[in-house]
């Protein structure tokens, strides 16, 4: 029995030797699958689209082509627009109310007697001629971009390809007085030459000369998308992307789609959801003990008091987007077919966006900030396109779907980040708030002056960010 008992104690210690490395191996690799799977990176589909007229063709390849592209006029569209301004009616503002009841008509008789007298349209194509202008089709409709490469480039310095995406009421031309300081920033006392950009601006499908899609549903994600296979039809493996309002929104999706491709995320603007518990305990203590919940002294002068800069302010402006998110092409058949309208609609964006006090202001504050020419150029390539409904179609298909945009919040970013807070922006989001979505904030930037058209009002601050922002990347 004992030398039983002893040839079964054998035998167990043997099975042992066996299972117990076996077992914690077995519990080791689950637990290394589940730590890899916690850190996985989540990403947004690419998937795929057509947004061209009827149905896809079932054969035959799409033409991948690059065509040089040239803006052009004529007599028939000038005369036509002069004919329209003389005839516009003009309803007499209050007295004392400012641009507190949206664009002063007195003021707007000024500028449409300016476009309709001095707004030299030819001149303006000239300029914006001055950059290369391409279309190419993708999934369906013709996109079209202005690609600026740099003159010279410093012997060993590489070229940073840099996508920069406009939004709702601007353009491409947005970026006109950037592009400069962005590939020749030696040039323009920017840096020693260090980083030198080639510039892909895009025109946002329904924008501009880019062909509006023929369907419903086209949102910020397919844009992301129709974007990445752009830069990659130009050759690039990996890029830059920037972006304020819609263009935040797509350049943001694109770096969760394709994280890979994306080298670095810069935007002026920040979508986060100030939703649920935890924003709302931020949010009540910020105001009075900041340092607790992360916000900054200059954090704290932005957001507070909350009610008035993020209730009321933003439902003051924000009545246009309840139209377009909902009934767009109701209004904007009455603005594809009055340029007086159409001006007055977009031009008060480009007051109250670019500092809230400009409601105050009899003329709204524009050209204290931008010339005539230069607000009339954007309305313009709106008028010349009639992409006014196309473009306000922008927000029906995103917020249709998602009425909160916070669908994407799901979805970290985890591609370095840099954000530029201009003080003027409709918004104000603090670093740590920004940090519940943007996961490798690199940099973080309180601007020291400008508002929503950081591009278009403040170039110079705008392009210092952006070449700080890359060089700490590059360095990484």
């Amino acid at each position: 029995e004992s030398i039983l008992s002893r040839i079964r104690s054998f035998e167990y210690s043997q099975k042992n030797a066996v299972l117990v490395p076996v077992a914690t191996l077995g519990v080791g690799g689950m637990l290394v699958f589940w730590l890899r799977s916690r850190h996985k990176i989540k990403t947004i589909e690419m998937g795929d689209g057509w947004w061209g007229s009827g149905e896809r063709p079932l054969k035959g390849k799409e033409d991948e082509s690059i065509r040089p592209f040239k803006i052009e006029t004529s007599d028939k569209e000038i005369e036509d627009l002069h004919r329209r301004l003389e005839q516009a009616r003009y309803t007499p503002p209050l007295e004392g109310a400012a641009f507190h009841y949206g664009f002063n008509s007195n003021y707007l008789q000024k500028v449409v007697a300016y476009w309709r007298n001095q707004f030299d349209w030819r001149k303006q194509v000239e300029v914006l001629n001055k950059y290369p202008h391409f279309r190419t089709t993708i999934e369906g409709i013709d996109i079209h971009f202005i690609h600026v490469k740099p003159s010279y480039v410093p012997h060993g310095r590489a070229v940073q390809p840099l996508l920069m995406v406009h939004g709702w009421p601007g353009s491409f031309y947005e970026f006109y007085k950037i592009i400069p300081l962005l590939t020749e920033p030696a040039g323009h006392s920017l840096n020693e030459g260090d980083v030198v950009f080639e510039v892909i601006c895009p025109s946002i499908p329904g924008y501009g000369f880019s062909e509006a899609p023929h369907q419903k549903g086209f949102d910020t994600i397919a844009t992301a998308r129709i974007f990445h296979k752009l830069m990659n039809r130009l050759g690039f493996k990996q890029y830059y992307v920037q972006g304020g309002d819609w263009g935040s929104r797509i350049t943001t999706n694109m770096a969760q789609m394709l994280p890979q491709s994306v080298k670095g995320l810069h935007v002026n603007l920040v979508f986060v959801n100030k939703q649920g518990l935890r924003s709302m305990i931020s949010v009540m203590l910020g105001a009075y003990v900041p340092w607790l919940v992360g916000l900054t002294r200059e954090d704290v002068q932005r957001t507070y008091p909350f009610m008035q800069k993020n209730i009321y302010d933003l439902l003051r402006e924000s009545g246009y987007l309840h139209i377009q998110a909902t009934k767009p092409d109701t209004a904007g058949c009455g603005l594809n077919d009055s340029p007086v309208g159409l001006a007055a609609y977009i031009l008060e964006k480009f007051s109250t966006w670019t500092d809230k006090s400009f409601l105050h202001k009899d003329d709204g504050g524009l050209e204290s900030k931008y010339s005539l020419d230069e607000l009339l150029t954007n309305v313009m390539i709106y008028w010349v396109t009639s992409s006014i409904v196309s473009s306000m179609r922008f927000y029906k298909e995103n917020f249709s779907k998602d009425p909160n945009l916070t669908l994407h919040a799901r979805v970290g970013v985890y591609v370095p980040t840099g954000i530029a807070a201009f003080p003027q922006e409709i918004v104000h989001t603090p670093r740590v708030w920004a940090k519940q979505n943007f996961k490798n904030i690199i940099t973080y930037t309180y601007m020291p002056r400008g508002g929503h058209f950081a591009a278009f009002e403040e170039p110079k601050l705008l392009a210092q960010d952006i070449i700080h922002f890359v060089r700490k990347v590059e360095q990484l």
